[in-house]
C-alpha cells in the first residue's frame, strides 16, 4: 500500500467529509482533480486512476496531483490532531503558541500569564523540550515590564537543560537496545540481557537515579519483555520484574502524567506472571490496570483490547474456555476505528487458537479473517508471532480434514522460514514441523512408541514450557489420546512429569 492510500485509510467517514470540505475551500479553480483522485483511492478504482489523465505525457501531472493531495492531507491531519487533542501536552503547546503571539503583539501581561500556565503544565508532564522552548521565549522577552527576574529564569533554564540531557541519554540508550533486539530477533544474535543492559548504561553514562522514573522503568521492562518473548523464557527477566515491583511499591506520587507508563508497566507485569503460569498474580495486576484505565477514557480505549486479551488468556488457561471465548468475541465486536490493527490481530489469532483447541470449526472462519500478508505480520507483529500464526493455520486445516491444504501450507512455511529458523538456532520448530508432517502423511503414526517419545521429548526443553508452545505440543498429544487439545494442554499445565 502506498503512502497516500495509508493516509486516506486513517480517516473515518466524518473525517473524509471534513477533508472534502477542506479541499473545496482550498480549490481556486473548477478543473482541479484532487476530489476525483480522493474518490478513486477510496474505492480502489485502478481503471479510474488510469483514466484520470488520458495521455502518457500527463504522467508528471498525475504524480504532481498525488503529491499535492498528500501534502493537503498531511496539513488537514495536523490541524485536526491539534484541534481535537485535549491532552495536557497539547494544552501547554497551545498556550505557548498563544503566548508567543501575544508577546509579539505587545500584549505583555496576558502573554506572560499564558507562558506561566504552560510552564506549570509542562513541568507537571516532564515535557523538557517544550519547557526549553517556552523558557527561551521568556528569556527573549525578559527585558519587558512584568517579566520574571533574569537570574531566577536563567537558573530554571540551566536546570531544564540538564533534565533534557538526562532524557536524551535515556532515549539514546532505549533506541540502542531496541536496535539490538532487532539483531536478536531477525539474525539470531546471541546476547545476555543483563550484560547488554550494563554495557548500555555505561556507554551512555546513565546513573542509577536516572533509571528510577516511570518512563525509564517502562522502557527497561519493554526491552526485557521483548527479549523474554524472543527467547520464549520469561524466567530470564525475573530480576527486572523484581526491581519493577520494588519501584512501584515505593511510589507515592501518582501523577496523571505518569498514567500511560504506569498502566503499561502493570500490563507487562500481568503478562509476565501469565506466561509464568502465576495466574493469581496476573489477575491482580490486571485489576490494578483496569482501575487506572477507568480514571481516563483515553487510556481505557488505548489499553482495552490488550487488557481483555490477557484476561481471556488467564481464563482459558485456568479452565474457563467458554468465558475466555466470550470475552474475546465481545472485545472484537467493540473495536473502534482508533483501535490498533496489531491489537485486533492479536485478539483474533488468540480467539482462533481457543476455538481450535476446543475442536470448534469456528476456528476456520476466524482464520479467514487473518487477511494481511506475511510481510505485514512480520513487520508489525514480529517473526515469532507470524511463525506461530502459520503453524496454527497448518494445524487447524489438518484438524478439520483439509489435508491437502495443510500440506500445501506446510511446504510454503518451510520454503519461507527454514533458512531463518536455522539461522536463529530454532531447529526445534523444524523438528515440530516434521512431526506434524509425519502425522499428515500417515495418521496412524501417532500410535507408534517412537513417535510419542519424540513428541513428549519436546516438553523437556525450558523454552517449550511457554503456554503457547505447550498448546502446539498438546495438539499432537491429542491425536493419540482421542480428546481435545484443550484437555491435553490443561493436563500438561498441571502435570510437570507428564509422559507415556
Amino acid at each position: 500500500m502506498d503512502a497516500l492510500s495509508e493516509l486516506v485509510n486513517l480517516l473515518n467517514t466524518t473525517d473524509k467529509k471534513l477533508f472534502r470540505q477542506f479541499l473545496q475551500q482550498k480549490n481556486k479553480r473548477a478543473d482541479v482533480k484532487n476530489l476525483q483522485l480522493l474518490e478513486l483511492i477510496e474505492t480502489d478504482d485502478i481503471n479510474g486512476l488510469n483514466k484520470l489523465y488520458n495521455s502518457e505525457k500527463n504522467k508528471d501531472a498525475y504524480h504532481a496531483l498525488r503529491k499535492r493531495l498528500q501534502d493537503n492531507l498531511l496539513l488537514f491531519l495536523s490541524q485536526k490532531t491539534f484541534e481535537s487533542n485535549h491532552s495536557d501536552t497539547y494544552d501547554a503547546l497551545r498556550l505557548v503558541v498563544v503566548g508567543r503571539f501575544l508577546l509579539e503583539n505587545d500584549v505583555v501581561r496576558t502573554g506572560f500569564k499564558c507562558l506561566d500556565k504552560a510552564e506549570r503544565l509542562a513541568e507537571h508532564l516532564e515535557q523538557f523540550n517544550l519547557l526549553n522552548e517556552l523558557l527561551l521565549l521568556k528569556l527573549q522577552y525578559a527585558h519587558l515590564p512584568g517579566a520574571e527576574d533574569l537570574e531566577v529564569l536563567t537558573a530554571r533554564f540551566i536546570r531544564n537543560q540538564s533534565d533534557m540531557q538526562r532524557e536524551a541519554k535515556l532515549n539514546m540508550a532505549y533506541a540502542f537496545l531496541r536496535q539490538e533486539l532487532q539483531q536478536i530477533h531477525l539474525k539470531g544474535k546471541i546476547v545476555n540481557l543483563t550484560s547488554l543492559m550494563l554495557t548500555t548504561i555505561r556507554k551512555y553514562k546513565i546513573s542509577v537515579q536516572d533509571l528510577m522514573t516511570y518512563k525509564s522503568i517502562y522502557q527497561i521492562l519493554f526491552i526485557a519483555n521483548e527479549y523474554a518473548a524472543i527467547q520464549q523464557n520469561y524466567g530470564l527477566i525475573t530480576r527486572y520484574i523484581h526491581r519493577t515491583n520494588q519501584f512501584i511499591q515505593g511510589q507515592t506520587d501518582k501523577k496523571q502524567s505518569y498514567l500511560f507508563y504506569h498502566i503499561s508497566i502493570l500490563y507487562f507485569l500481568a503478562n509476565f506472571h501469565l506466561r509464568r503460569k502465576d495466574f493469581t498474580k496476573s489477575a491482580s495486576y490486571l485489576q490494578e490496570m483496569m482501575d487506572l484505565m477507568l480514571t481516563d477514557s483515553r487510556y481505557y480505549t488505548l489499553f482495552y483490547l490488550r487488557h481483555q486479551l490477557l484476561a481471556g488468556l488467564k481464563l482459558f488457561f485456568t479452565g474457563f474456555a467458554e468465558d475466555a471465548i466470550l470475552i474475546l468475541r465481545e472485545a472484537l465486536s467493540n473495536t473502534k476505528h482508533t483501535s490498533k490493527p496489531e491489537d485486533i490481530e492479536d485478539m483474533r489469532i488468540c480467539l482462533t487458537m481457543f476455538l481450535a483447541l476446543c475442536d470448534d470449526r469456528g476456528s476456520l472462519k476466524q482464520l479467514t479473517l487473518l487477511t494481511r500478508t506475511d510481510a505485514w505480520y512480520e513487520k508489525k507483529m514480529g517473526m515469532l508471532w507470524t511463525i506461530r500464526k502459520n503453524l496454527m493455520e497448518i494445524l487447524v486445516h489438518a484438524q478439520f480434514s483439509n489435508i491437502e491444504l495443510a500440506m500445501s501450507r506446510l511446504h510454503s512455511f518451510r520454503r519461507r522460514y527454514k533458512k531463518y529458523l536455522l539461522k536463529t538456532s530454532e531447529e526445534r520448530v523444524l523438528l515440530y514441523l516434521r512431526l506434524v508432517e509425519k502425522h499428515l502423511l500417515k495418521p496412524d503414526v501417532v500410535f507408534e512408541t517412537e513417535y510419542r517419545k519424540a513428541v513428549l521429548n519436546l516438553i523437556d526443553g525450558v523454552e517449550n514450557n511457554d503456554i503457547f508452545t505447550l498448546s502446539f505440543i498438546a495438539w499432537l498429544i491429542a491425536r493419540w489420546e482421542k480428546k481435545t487439545a484443550y484437555k491435553a494442554v490443561m493436563t500438561l499445565m498441571q502435570d510437570d512429569n507428564y509422559g507415556v
